[in-house]
């Protein structure tokens, strides 16, 4: 081997250390820190009851969506849904759609199953994992008719805004997942994250503004009022809706 040859080749070998050492840095940054509360007895009676037929494992296969649904109808996902009183009553009120929501405090899974199985919701399913790796390994491309994000943690200082879920990258991985003509739907009561989702969405590929006023909607009336925007109410916060179509 000659000088240059062996030059290349640690020059090739660096680069993809340097590569490698970026991507675990970017997969180490999470959009959440897992504050693990302590589970009620109703709450884990729920996932001992209840996980079986409501609740989804992780594990890096794509999920056959009629199959988990026993249909076809179109599927919404949703990210961090606390407790999921809106995410049951969204459900409850549109049977035509199936509903997977995904949360990674324990607490607030075993919440949403209690109370989803109390309101008779049959078309829910949940999971307790980073969305992130449930969105690269285990949702199929275009098989969501909408992707909803309301409230997500604004990490409001700025050298937190790394952590913030919603970036290009996320955006990214997103937009295979959604059929055309399927929905982004965001919320949030932070006017700094509104703003830079409007910034993230704007720039993303392949996404129209569904607003007239070309930046955020009103309140649809499909999102039910949540517990994040009552307080938002209360403290004088205004809230922004955000609803992005994908078009090609």
């Amino acid at each position: 081997m000659t000088e240059h040859d062996q030059s290349a080749t640690d020059n090739g070998t660096e680069e993809n250390n340097i590569e490698n050492t970026k991507e675990k840095y970017i997969r180490k940054i999470r959009s959440f820190v897992k504050r693990e509360g302590r589970m009620t007895k109703r709450q884990q009676t729920a996932i001992d009851d209840l996980w079986p037929t409501m609740g989804v494992d992780y594990q890096e296969q794509q999920i056959d969506f009629t199959e988990l649904f026993g249909n076809a109808n179109p599927v919404v996902l949703e990210i961090g849904f606390g407790m999921g009183k809106s995410l049951i009553e969204m459900a409850k009120n549109t049977p035509e759609k199936n509903f997977l929501g995904i949360e990674v405090h324990g607490p607030g899974v075993g919440a949403c199953l209690a109370d989803a199985g109390e309101a008779g919701v049959t078309n829910l399913r949940v999971m307790n994992h980073d969305a992130v790796e449930v969105l690269e390994f285990m949702i199929p491309d275009q098989s969501l008719s909408t992707f909803q994000l309301y409230f997500p943690d604004p990490w409001h200082k700025a050298r937190h805004h790394k952590r913030r879920i919603v970036q290009p990258a996320f955006i990214e991985n997103m937009r295979p997942k959604l059929a055309i003509g399927g929905v982004i739907h965001m919320a949030t009561d932070w006017e700094n994250y509104a703003e830079h989702m409007l910034e993230v969405l704007q720039a993303a590929t392949d996404f129209k503004n569904i607003s007239s006023e070309g930046d955020y909607a009103p309140r649809p009336d499909w999102r039910p009022l949540t517990k994040f925007e009552s307080r938002g109410h209360r403290l004088g916060h205004g809230v922004w809706d955000l609803l992005f179509e994908r078009i090609s």
